[in-house]
Order: C-alpha cells, then sequence, then structure tokens
C-alpha cells in the first residue's frame, strides 16, 4: 500500500525526570503525536513497543501477529498500525508491519528528514504563488 500523505506532529513536551525507560519511550511517542488520551489501554503505545522490540531483529509482524500477542482486536492493530503509518514511523512489507528503521536515533533523523523536506516544499510553493500573486 503506497500512501501519498504523512502528518508530521512535534509537540514539545517537558522530558521525565525520572530515569524510567518506559515514561521515556511515553514521552518519545507523546512528542512525536502517537498516543492521545482516548487510548486508555495504551494500545498504540503496546505496539510501537513490540515494533521497537522486533525491529532489533530486523522482523516485520503481521496485524494477526501484534494482535496475538498484545491481546488486541485485529481492527484495534491496524487502527493504530494506520496512525504509525501515516506519521512515517511504520512501514507495510507483504502486508507485515515494521518500524521504518531500526532504532530510535535513526527514527528520529527521518522524521527530521521528512519535516526538511515538507518546509522546502511549502518554501518552493509559497514562492511560486507569490509570484502569480505579485507579492515577491
Amino acid at each position: 500500500m503506497i500512501r501519498f500523505h504523512q502528518k508530521i506532529t512535534i509537540i514539545n513536551l517537558r522530558k521525565p525526570t525520572a530515569n524510567n525507560i518506559n515514561q521515556e519511550l511515553q514521552w518519545l511517542g507523546n512528542s512525536l503525536g502517537l498516543f492521545n488520551l482516548r487510548d486508555k489501554d495504551k494500545s498504540c503505545f503496546r505496539i510501537f513497543i513490540e515494533l521497537l522490540k522486533t525491529a532489533k531483529k530486523k522482523q516485520a509482524l503481521s496485524s494477526d501477529e501484534l494482535a496475538y500477542k498484545l491481546n488486541l482486536s485485529r481492527g484495534t492493530v491496524i487502527h493504530h498500525i494506520n496512525k504509525l503509518i501515516d506519521a512515517g514511523i511504520v512501514v507495510e512489507y507483504k502486508n507485515r508491519y515494521l518500524l521504518r528503521v531500526d532504532n530510535l536515533s535513526s527514527l528520529i533523523e527521518e522524521v527530521e528528514k521528512d519535516i526538511k523536506r515538507t518546509c522546502e516544499n511549502l518554501k518552493a510553493i509559497a514562492k511560486e504563488i507569490d509570484t502569480r500573486l505579485g507579492l515577491g
């Protein structure tokens, strides 16, 4: 499935003071706009963590495997996977899902490249519109 859009969200949140890996992972995901308060059982976070664990092994998981491992419905998994795909965090390969890259540092670097690429496209289009409107 090819997606032609990407929703990039960055939220400037205060980093947790406690040195707690779970809180830091939650903070990272919240900073990327991945998790929200409506997700009471933290399904999206749990899917993200499961994909992060399998990223080290360079393995992809199907929605059925994720649903089974996390005791979630397949519909819930698909809903959150689509959100993670739209954010550019997860990719689909042969009906299986994996993180776009195999570690968090590289993931943030890729998001940064996406933001820069998007801003460059916006600037080019804005300049073209300004020219057509006689503004610049």
